[in-house]
């Protein structure tokens, strides 16, 4: 009994047919619609009881092809500019494939994939200005890697003794705090959440025009925090905000870190990775002073799923707030367990794939300078795109656009902001229902804006000439409809959403 094939060569000629058909799909991808919900055939066919006995492999590769394959999120398509998603790259493909082959654990151990790993955080250090001998780790995405820097920032605060005494002794001076402002991502929250200091835990200041925080506010708040009896703890700064895009003036709160003694950490879930370009690597100045920084390659970096990173300054620090011994993971002189649990020290799974592989293989392929102007382009579209957007009277710009990402509105005279959000918000949900483009949403002081964020290396300026000849075409004819109030449609428009 094995779980290998009996006929290695019937399961060549599949693995051939499989591979084709992949290199093809990524090749006419800009043929098909970006977004299409799933059949009812679809849904039924991948809503059945567990299978008790096995099919033959080409039928079951034949229901992925029939009611998988068609109805992807979508991002890899040249006109997917929803959320922040990269696309992926061909050269990604065979990473995987390749990294599956070998199914790697590695969280740590004397095996290639370690020295993959090593080598990866090493060049990604060099990328992002931080100081040679800088700690670092792969992890799933942006939530995690900001996870444990701020995990580090809050064990860095309390000497390390919050792991053996837990949150309520170690704290026992007055609460953890961290700041941040109103336009940080969600995950802030969460991670307070998570490490048990609750959501109140993250103050936010609030931001300027250009949607960047303000530190003046910041400092004031730090300061009230300490007269209460809080304790102040971190700093997280922003290297392109979610709605649109914007970055925080990183200097100015890395000096504000250093009068207060706190920790600096930076969200740079996808803003950083523009220190790659050599013409706007200033928009992401700054990020080279955080004693933590947070990215995505899988983002504005363009390749696949998982892909995220974490840089921590101090190595000592970082070590010391994950690092475990088990009798059953003991380190050798020799063999393969040497150091079994190194990577798994400096975070929070012990189980880990080969992540490493297909950012290595990326980087080795097409070069830093590549991506970088991969990555200038994105931003150069996005200020084509607006030149388009400013030269349509029934189109209006919401916020800042000063990287690769903006937001705007149909806008139709007469109309209430109740009435135009609900507009907008079913001209977006038209939009992506049509298969032709996928944006997605923002509130921009307190305005439903599409939103566009451009980290896809596929897209051409036709694209985005097509993008507003259709949001003009969709606004005119919603604009003939009654919206009422507004509240319902709008209502309506978020639950598709």
């Amino acid at each position: 009994m094995t779980l290998d094939p009996h006929n290695w060569e019937e399961f060549r000629t599949q693995g051939h047919v499989v591979l084709d058909d992949m290199i093809n799909y990524l090749k006419s991808v800009e043929e098909r619609p970006v977004w299409q919900s799933p059949s009812k055939d679809a849904r039924a066919a991948l809503s059945r009881p567990v299978p008790r006995e096995g099919s033959a492999l080409n039928n079951v590769y034949e229901t992925f092809k029939q009611s998988i394959l068609p109805y992807p999120t979508g991002n890899i398509h040249p006109r997917f500019w929803g959320w922040v998603m990269g696309t992926g790259t061909p050269v990604g493909l065979l990473a995987d494939l390749m990294a599956s082959t070998l199914n790697c654990h590695v969280s740590g151990y004397d095996q290639g994939a370690s020295l993959v790993e090593h080598q990866v955080l090493e060049w990604l250090t060099e990328l992002m200005d931080f100081p040679k001998g800088s700690s670092g780790l792969l992890v799933s995405g942006g939530t995690v890697a900001n996870l444990v820097g701020v995990t580090v920032a809050r064990n860095h605060a309390t000497g390390q003794r919050i792991r053996n005494d837990g949150v309520k002794k170690a704290t026992a001076e007055g609460d953890l705090v961290f700041y941040g402002s109103t336009a940080t991502h969600g995950w802030a929250g969460r991670c307070c959440d998570l490490l048990g200091l609750g959501e109140s835990a993250f103050r936010k200041a609030s931001v300027d025009a250009r949607h960047r925080v303000c530190i003046d506010d910041m400092a004031m708040m730090i300061h009230q925090d300490r007269a209460r009896g809080l304790k102040p703890c971190c700093i997280v700064g922003n290297a392109g905000t979610v709605s649109c895009g914007a970055t925080d003036d990183l200097h100015a709160l890395a000096d504000l870190a250093d009068r207060e003694g706190l920790w600096f950490h930076v969200d740079g879930a996808f803003g950083a990775l523009v220190k790659l370009s050599t013409k706007y690597r200033h928009l992401a100045s700054g990020i080279e002073r955080a004693d933590s920084l947070a990215f995505d390659l899988h983002k504005w970096g363009y390749m696949q799923y998982e892909a995220g990173c974490i840089l921590v300054r101090d190595a000592r620090a970082h070590a010391d707030s994950f690092s475990f011994g088990a009798s059953y993971l003991e380190s050798f002189r020799g063999g393969i367990a040497v150091e079994p649990t190194e990577f798994a020290s400096r975070g929070i799974q012990l189980s880990r794939g080969f992540q490493a592989l297909k950012i290595w293989m990326n980087l080795s392929v097409y070069g830093s300078e590549r991506i970088g102007q991969e990555i200038e382009r994105n931003v150069d579209d996005v200020a084509y795109l607006c030149a388009l957007l400013r030269a349509n009277a029934e189109l209006e710009i919401l916020g800042p656009a000063e990287m690769n990402i903006v937001c705007f509105r149909y806008v139709s005279p007469g109309r209430s902001l109740a009435q135009l959000d609900a507009m907008n918000a079913e001209l977006l949900i038209r939009l992506q229902e049509s298969g032709l483009a996928v944006p997605s949403n923002a509130r921009i002081d307190g305005k439903f804006a599409v939103r566009v964020a451009n980290t896809n290396h596929r897209t051409t300026r036709s694209d985005f000439d097509l993008l507003v000849e259709s949001v003009v075409s969709l606004g005119r004819e919603l604009s003939r409809t009654d919206f009422g109030n507004g509240n319902r449609h709008l209502c309506d428009g978020a639950r598709a959403l």
